[in-house]
């Protein structure tokens, strides 16, 4: 029998707005001096799963990380733009906190329902829409392959969820990954499914 294909979804390191609480976006932050230290704590992790290809954002925090698994692995880092975070618009750089304050948006949280990420922003489900064909084709090009997929918290939840056919409140249920954990898709009896969720090394 032929080993599965397998996704090994990686959410990047911690950056100063992930530390302050902000809305990042696609906005490109780098990796702090913390979220570096989590990339190259996880990246050995990462590779003992044996990847043989590395798919990554094209923001500056995702290549990071994904450069510390290229480096010990010796596999060259492509990317796809489709990987990127949700597009918050004009919500980047505000507090969470402070937007998650406002009666709309509380409205939406409480009956769990879908919002837009400011005016100039994507829903969730959007996102969802555009990562899962991502996953889709970069699995399709690697059969029988294990590759590793840096990219974003919600990018991945949402993406996942649509690939695995997992409902908005499903994705919602999972939570996001931490700095650096990863998570493990694989297809079986015609569907995709979450092996594991947000595993770290610590």
């Amino acid at each position: 029998m032929s080993a599965p294909t397998r996704l090994v979804l990686w959410r990047h390191g911690q950056t100063d707005w992930n530390l302050a609480g902000r809305f990042q976006g696609q906005t490109d932050m780098p990796l702090n001096v913390a979220g570096l230290s989590q990339a190259e704590a996880a990246a050995g992790h990462v590779a003992a799963l044996g990847p043989e290809a590395i798919v990554s954002s094209p923001l500056r925090r995702a290549l990071e990380t994904a450069d510390t698994l290229a480096e010990l692995t010796g596999l060259a880092v492509t990317t796809d733009d489709r990987l990127q975070e949700i597009n918050v618009g004009q919500w980047s750089g505000l507090r969470a906190a402070e937007v998650f304050a406002q009666d709309e948006i509380a409205r939406f949280r409480a009956t769990g329902q879908d919002f837009r990420y400011s005016p100039t922003g994507e829903t969730r489900c959007e996102v969802g829409e555009r990562v899962a064909p991502a996953l889709r084709e970069i699995a399709a090009a690697h059969p029988g392959q294990t590759v590793a997929v840096v990219s974003h918290g919600v990018a991945m939840r949402m993406g996942a969820a649509r690939l695995c056919n997992i409902d908005y409140q499903g994705a919602q249920d999972l939570g996001t990954m931490a700095n650096c954990a990863w998570s493990i898709l694989e297809p079986g009896q015609g569907r995709w499914h979450i092996v594991n969720w947000n595993v770290s090394a610590s």
